[in-house]
């Protein structure tokens, strides 16, 4: 970096310009942050697998959530590099399972009536309403209890283990086995 009569001014470290964002809400200091970790994040996703409009979108809200979060940095925990990171590959995570769930979500879809009704709209949804619960009596009672918690009633999958009383890696594990035979099932009978 050149100061304006165009010496060299070494850079600043990491820790003092997320520092600066967290005391003085610093844009310049930011600024400095972002055009560094920017391409260095947005390749770390791309070689995860990212697409390259996702990888860029996520690097944005990565730095985004650096300055929002500034404050919480603790040096003693992790650099700031490994901190950045975390952040960015948590929200790919979280990413992912939104647009996992997304598709979950799908199987319900096929109930819902479009928005303009026709004359044969209230016996396809009749008709379609039945496939589900024709598809939902081949799941066992431990799924449906799931996935009635989970899509009718809207509960969180921690909130299902904890009523239930299993684990949450079983309630997941019964929600994909449900979502994968009701899918099966309503593919095959369309």
């Amino acid at each position: 970096m050149r100061s304006d009569t165009g010496k060299l001014i070494p850079p600043r470290s990491a820790e003092s310009l997320v520092f600066l964002i967290a005391t003085q809400r610093d844009r310049d200091a930011f600024r400095e942050l972002f055009e560094f970790y920017a391409p260095r994040i947005n390749t770390m996703l791309a070689r995860s697998g990212a697409p390259a409009d996702l990888a860029e979108d996520l690097a944005q809200e990565t730095l985004i959530t650096v300055w929002h979060k500034a404050k919480v940095y603790d040096p003693a925990r992790a650099t700031v590099s490994a901190w950045i990171f975390t952040i960015a590959r948590n929200l790919r995570i979280d990413r992912f399972r939104r647009d996992r769930r997304a598709k979950l979500h799908e199987v319900y879809e096929l109930v819902q009536p479009e928005n303009t009704p026709s004359p044969e709209e209230p016996f396809e949804a009749a008709e379609q309403e039945s496939l589900v619960r024709e598809a939902m009596q081949n799941l066992s009672d431990e799924q449906v209890r799931v996935v009635e918690l989970s899509f009718f009633e809207g509960r969180a999958h921690g909130d299902i283990a904890k009523m239930l009383g299993i684990p949450l890696g079983t309630v997941k594990s019964r929600l994909r086995l449900a979502m994968q035979r009701l899918r099966n099932f309503l593919g095959e009978n369309k």
